[in-house]
């Protein structure tokens, strides 16, 4: 019998209390206060590029907190972290609700990136040991859609919270998100390790050492996961950017970016069962090439409805590569140090998130907006050629003829 045919004793359902739900709701946190970090920074005295660098300091604690967070992990467990994680994170979000001034701000907010860390971590961890093989995309998947879906629902909630008080009742709202999240956490218990399933050996082995064994890994496969979320993260910079260039207001803006981000959200679960099905490459290629494409094509828009068409695309493209990344680094992950190797892996995932708006921006300031887009698009095709070469490297699971070749071995 193969991994591919162990009997799954675990399911969605059945894993959704305890990882899902407190996922989803400790996101809603996060999505309440993106679209104010900036504004609190202006109205602390911030030029306008002083307040992008505030919200960019979330990113930097994030990439920080990556390594700490694998250690802390590993010594105490995935639920004890995650929990430690949301007591952070509420600590920060208080130090955002009382700054006096962007010192306090700044250091808050790498505070609270450095909690998402072990937030993220702790729970790609748990769910990479005890999801079965066969359910391992699905599963991942699931828990960036959750993510998805907090991000979604948290700018409404403290959009509806800031009209009946202020601008920081936002941070109020995660507060609130973040010790929900640790009070479900401590309530609902974790699914039991599957029968016969291969428990994840800690301790013993440092992130110096894992960089060392796996230093081919993370210098092919590792880059080309930079490359994806380098691309993934411009996304979120590109639109918006050029929808002022087109001259249209905040509120159809924000429109696109609704509709945009709905399409996103539908697509965790298919891709998840494609990636189960057909392979990782099924679904990481056409992700990559639609969403460097679309990319590529947004300067060709004029306006509001050729925006929304490109927008829904470059949506698509990034919501049938939910949870890849996760999936890649989970078959790649050695059972022994599984947490560092995570870790490692989250480091240059997390890199290419905070260095894809930044290199677009320099590139966009040395020419122009149009081919800063199109270079960071490019670099989406890029990827997915990097993918297509090294995936199959790495991952047993990569193509549909691996897939079918481990289910007819069964």
């Amino acid at each position: 019998m193969t991994e591919l045919d162990q009997p799954t004793t675990l399911t969605l359902r059945s894993i959704a209390p305890s990882v899902y739900l407190p996922a989803m709701v400790y996101e809603i946190g996060n999505g309440a206060t993106a679209p104010v970090i900036a504004l609190t920074a202006l109205h602390l005295g911030a030029s306008p590029s002083a307040a992008g660098f505030m919200v960019a300091l979330l990113g930097v604690g994030q990439v920080l907190g990556d390594i700490p967070a694998s250690a802390v992990a590993d010594r105490i467990g995935d639920r004890h972290a995650m929990v430690l994680a949301a007591g952070l994170a509420t600590v920060g979000l208080l130090g955002c609700f009382l700054a006096p001034n962007l010192l306090v701000l700044g250091l808050a907010l790498l505070l609270i990136g450095s909690a998402n860390s072990t937030f993220y971590l702790a729970r790609q961890s748990y769910l990479t040991e005890v999801a079965p093989v066969e359910l391992r995309a699905r599963a991942l998947s699931t828990l960036g859609g959750s993510h998805r879906i907090g991000l979604f629902i948290g700018p409404f909630v403290g959009a509806a919270a800031i009209s009946l008080t202020d601008l920081r009742a936002a941070y109020v709202v995660a507060m609130v998100t973040a010790v929900s999240a640790g009070v479900v956490l401590l309530v609902v218990p974790d699914v039991a390790l599957p029968a016969g399933h291969p428990a994840t050996v800690r301790g013993g082995v440092t992130s110096r050492k894992m960089l060392a064994d796996h230093r081919r890994l993370f210098a092919t496969l590792g880059l080309a996961i930079l490359a994806v979320g380098a691309v993934r993260a411009a996304r979120q910079t590109v639109l918006p950017l050029w929808a002022e260039h087109l001259g249209l207001g905040a509120e159809r803006t924000s429109l696109i970016f609704g509709i945009a981000g709905a399409v996103d959200m539908a697509l965790f679960y298919p891709a998840g069962k494609l990636m189960d099905r057909y392979g990782r490459l099924a679904v990481a290629l056409p992700s990559m090439t639609i969403l460097g494409a679309a990319m590529m094509a947004l300067p060709l828009t004029s306006g509001a409805i050729s925006l929304t068409v490109v927008a829904m695309v470059m949506s698509f493209g990034n919501g049938i590569g939910s949870g890849i990344m996760m999936t890649l680094g989970a078959d790649a992950a050695p059972a022994v140090g599984r947490i560092k190797f995570l870790g490692i892996w989250r480091v240059l995932s997390d890199s290419g998130n905070a260095a894809g708006p930044v290199v677009m921006s320099v590139v966009a300031s040395a020419a122009t907006l149009a081919i800063g887009i199109v270079s960071i698009g490019s670099a989406g095709l890029l990827a997915a050629a990097a993918l297509a070469a090294w995936v199959p490297r790495y991952s047993r699971f990569a193509t549909p003829r691996a897939m079918a070749a481990r289910r007819g071995a069964g």
